[in-house]
C-alpha cells in the first residue's frame, strides 16, 4: 500500500469553507471528478453518500475518512480536504470534523481498500501530525506534508 501514489496535488485542499456534510462531500466529488473525468460527479457523490448511510465515516478527533468503491476507478485515489471551520459530520465522538481524507477504490479491490483505510487511520492517529495538517499554509504545503506522512506510514 503506497499512500503517496494515491495522492495528487490537485486533490489536496486546505482552508476550504463549507458548512454542511453534504456540501463537503459534493466538493470532494467535484475534486475527484476533475482527476477522474470519466466518472460523473454524481456517481462519485452517490458512492460516498451510500457509504455514509451505513454509518458515519467520522472517526473522531475532528477526522473523517469518507470512502466509496466504484467499478470505473482503476487505481485508488485520495482526496484530502481541510476545512477552515469544523463541520458537523455525525462523527462517533459527536465532534465536528475539519480533516477529510476521502478514498475512492476500485470495486473489486477489497484488500487494497482495507489496507488503505488502515494506513490513513495510522497516519492520522498521530496528534502532532494532525496539528500540522490543521495549520498548514496552503494547498502545496499540505500536499508536501501529506507526502512525508504517507512515506513514514509506508516505512512502518
Amino acid at each position: 500500500m503506497n499512500l503517496s501514489s494515491m495522492l495528487s496535488e490537485d486533490c489536496t485542499k486546505s482552508a476550504v469553507l463549507f458548512n454542511s456534510k453534504k456540501r463537503i462531500l459534493e466538493y470532494i466529488a467535484e475534486l475527484a471528478h476533475q482527476h477522474l473525468p470519466q466518472i460523473p460527479e454524481y456517481s462519485i457523490l452517490e458512492a460516498l453518500m451510500t457509504r455514509e448511510k451505513l454509518g458515519s465515516t467520522g472517526i473522531g478527533g475532528g477526522i473523517a475518512i469518507p470512502h466509496g468503491k466504484l467499478k470505473e476507478v482503476n487505481s485508488p485515489l485520495l482526496v484530502f480536504v481541510v476545512s477552515q471551520d469544523p463541520i458537523q459530520f455525525d462523527a462517533i465522538d459527536n465532534q465536528a470534523v475539519d480533516i477529510f481524507c476521502a478514498i475512492l477504490i476500485p470495486e473489486n479491490q477489497c484488500q487494497t481498500h482495507l489496507s488503505t483505510l488502515s494506513g490513513i487511520a495510522r497516519m492520522l492517529s498521530q496528534k502532532d501530525f494532525t496539528k500540522k495538517i490543521r495549520h498548514s499554509q496552503g494547498d502545496q504545503a499540505l500536499y508536501q506534508l501529506l507526502l512525508s506522512g504517507a512515506e513514514q506510514v509506508q516505512d512502518k
